[in-house]
């Protein structure tokens, strides 16, 4: 071997060394992970649990109440109504074709329980038919009802006559059907924005590929991890954890990879090697995405400190997706780029030239502006936040009623206010009373004497000749029609004054049945967002403390983020009531809202602040601040601008509490980028100074180095 000819093989040795390495980890990436957890992800909606019953806390009285109902009722049974109605009144042969209904669903499989024989309302206009379904099953469920509905419609049906499956059964169906079809949906809308997103920013052909990819198997790999976590029951997930889990993957999955190609593109202008700019790339890019991760995650995890199970199931179900997002990207995305080289840039493939990208493009232009006019950016973008911050104490998040949860007009919304022109407005959702045997009369006298209940009796044993109640280990159940709809106001008022009047009765007594159940749900809210906003705090700052080794600096940071949220939900107030006119928005919107735009704003501004105190150490804070928002003005917009857009694909399901957090994330993070991590924190950071990092030794300034001191460049080398 000559001594010109050995640089060479030793460049080809290191280069199919770094080829292998590559290879290895893609195998195990898609054949290990995408192949071990690729089939278990398709099964994730199999083990959702959607019914308001999953989301409770086992010690809210609804939930006391609903184990002890199944004593005396069948388990898993959905009070379903069949309405008929006609609006010049019912005929003959309208009576005959609900009797005719009733004997062939009879014959099916469908029933829980015994049916009621057909109901006429006093207008003579409509029947109703109350049907006890099995809801053992969700999907069965579903198809169930959507027989019955076959069964309703088929040909010979008297003309003029209409027919809607509604109540509980027929609300709960249509919301589980929606639920069914999160993971198709919100996977393909996602994967179209991304891929349109990625074409946009990067403008080649072949990049994009790479980090779509990698996200994909990161959303494979948390969707087979969260699926073997429920179907274990050592977490719980529903519909709408699901569908947060994927956009979150996507959008923080992609935010990470435009991060780590951003830095890797800088990189390769200094760096010959390709592999030696990608471990620079990470040794720059990798602490700030570890430093992101983990705030998120940790943020999330304060979920579990809440009442509902629900929420306590999201926390590690988006936590998993974070983790997996972060991972697949500082391992199988370098592990796609590093071996096409420079090539997988074309057509702008970037030089070995030394190039400082500081001085130039439109973030030096606003990294100018925010330099000579710091007092008037801070205070202006101080002012118009605080002015939509006044806004959010006009949002009403006390509730969405389950009628109105679903966009658009489905039959069974249809058919409950058509049912309530007729019968009872809550008829089909019964409040249920347990209480005791010995006090049965009483407690029934104070059921019918509520204000808005229409109707009330004690369940009677089946069969039984003179009517007697059925009485279960000492106690009764009282079955009540409310005469307002089952998810108004007024019916959650009737059940909390029924819960008061049978405490003077009992103090055995409970109060359950649907209603109790959304009211139980909407004080849990109340409660969460008391407990969980602290904590979600209390942690970031933690957090940002030991990452940026500073006090003042994480106060700034989270005070930012909280004025940004509260500007937020301002301008969701407005939009929700005079744009969209949603009935309202859930009680759990507020603290939903709360930790991924506080968790996923703070992001932004660790990987804007991380590069600051990079540049501080050399340059100084001033000069520091100005060259990081220079660098990474275009990329860190660029991730804000995917996160928002796969937010928003939460828009396309036909739910109204994933289209208002899709809608508060996707524009608390555009505020976050364009407004307070672009202008506010640069401009306070510029007037505070050195005195940001206090109390570290930076805040003093950086030890003997020159502010102009530039970038070290390896030297050349054969590859």
């Amino acid at each position: 071997m000559t001594t010109a000819s050995a640089p060479v093989q030793l460049g080809f040795v290191r280069r199919h060394r770094i080829g292998l390495r590559a290879l290895v980890v893609v195998l195990i990436w898609f054949f290990g992970v995408g192949g071990g957890l690729g089939s278990l992800s398709a099964k994730l909606a199999d083990v959702q649990k959607n019914t308001n019953a999953s989301f409770l806390p086992g010690k809210a009285e609804s939930t006391k109440a609903l184990n002890l109902q199944e004593t005396f009722l069948p388990k898993d049974q959905v009070p379903t109504v069949v309405l008929y109605e006609r609006a010049g009144g019912l005929t003959a042969a309208d009576k005959a074709r609900a009797t005719e209904d009733l004997a062939q669903i009879r014959a099916t499989s469908w029933l829980n329980g015994q049916p009621s024989e057909p109901i006429p309302s006093a207008d003579g206009k409509a029947l109703q038919v109350y049907l006890p379904l099995d809801g053992h099953v969700p999907d069965v469920f579903i198809k169930n009802v959507k027989a019955l509905r076959t069964l309703l419609a088929r040909p010979g049906q008297p003309a003029g006559l209409n027919t809607y499956v509604t109540g509980l059964g027929g609300l709960q169906a249509d919301l589980f059907e929606v639920f069914g079809s999160i993971d198709t949906t919100l996977i393909l809308s996602s994967v179209v924005v991304v891929i349109l997103l990625l074409l946009v920013v990067y403008r080649s052909p072949v990049l994009w590929l790479a980090p779509l990819l990698s996200v994909g198997l990161a959303y494979t790999a948390a969707a087979g991890v969260v699926y073997l976590l429920a179907k274990n029951d050592v977490l719980t997930v529903n519909g709408q954890s699901q569908g947060i889990l994927t956009v979150l993957t996507f959008g923080a999955g992609t935010d990470y990879a435009l991060l780590l190609i951003a830095r890797y593109r800088e990189e390769l202008h200094l760096h010959e090697r390709p592999w030696d700019a990608m471990r620079s790339a990470l040794r720059g890019a990798a602490p700030a995405i570890i430093a992101s991760a983990t705030t998120v995650i940790l943020g999330l995890l304060c979920l579990l400190a809440s009442e509902l199970s629900s929420n306590q199931g999201l926390g590690p179900v988006t936590a998993i997706g974070i983790a997996c997002a972060a991972v697949t990207m500082l391992t199988l995305l370098p592990a796609l780029l590093v071996p096409f080289g420079r090539r997988i840039f074309w057509p702008r493939v970037p030089h070995l030239d030394g190039q400082d990208p500081v001085h130039e493009g439109p973030w030096a232009w606003i990294a100018d502006v925010v330099r000579r006019r710091s007092t008037l950016v801070s205070a202006a973008t101080a002012v118009v936040l605080l002015a939509l911050a006044l806004l959010s104490t006009t949002l009403h998040a006390s509730g969405i009623p389950q009628s109105k949860a679903i966009t658009g007009n489905s039959e069974s919304v249809i058919g409950q206010e058509h049912l309530a022109k007729h019968f009872p407005a809550g008829s089909g959702s019964p409040v249920d009373v347990i209480a005791p045997a010995g006090q049965a009369d009483a407690a029934l006298a104070v059921v019918r004497a509520t204000p808005s209940i229409a109707a009330a009796a004690v369940t009677t044993t089946t069969g039984a000749p003179d009517g007697s109640p059925k009485v279960v280990n000492g106690k009764v159940l009282i079955e009540a029609v409310l005469a307002v709809p089952s998810d108004s106001p007024l019916a959650a008022r009737a059940v909390t004054s029924l819960r008061t009047r049978l405490d003077m009765v009992s103090k055995d007594a409970l109060v359950g049945g649907f209603t109790a159940i959304d009211l139980d749900i909407q004080d849990a809210s109340q409660r969460d967002r008391i407990v969980i906003i602290p904590l979600v705090l209390l942690v970031i700052l933690l957090v940002l403390a030991i990452l940026l080794r500073s006090i003042l600096a994480p106060l700034l940071l989270v005070a930012t983020v909280v004025v940004s949220f509260l500007a937020t939900l301002g301008v969701c107030a407005v939009v929700f009531q005079h744009v969209f006119h949603f009935a309202g928005a859930d009680s759990a919107f507020p603290l939903f809202a709360f930790v991924f735009l506080v968790a996923l704003g703070i992001d932004y501004n660790i990987f804007l602040m991380t590069r600051v105190r990079e540049e501080a150490l050399v340059r100084g804070t001033h000069t520091g601040m100005l060259r990081a928002l220079t660098v990474t003005g275009g990329v860190i917009t660029s991730a804000g601008i995917v996160l928002a857009a796969t937010f928003t694909v939460l828009g396309v399901l036909p739910l109204v509490f994933l289209a208002e957090l899709g809608f508060a994330v996707a524009f608390g993070v555009l505020l976050d980028t364009l407004v307070v991590r672009s202008l506010l924190v640069p401009a306070l950071t510029l007037l505070i100074g050195d005195r940001i990092w206090w109390p570290s030794a930076l805040s003093k300034g950086p030890s003997g180095a020159s502010p102009a001191a530039p970038r070290s460049t390896e030297p050349a080398t054969a590859d």
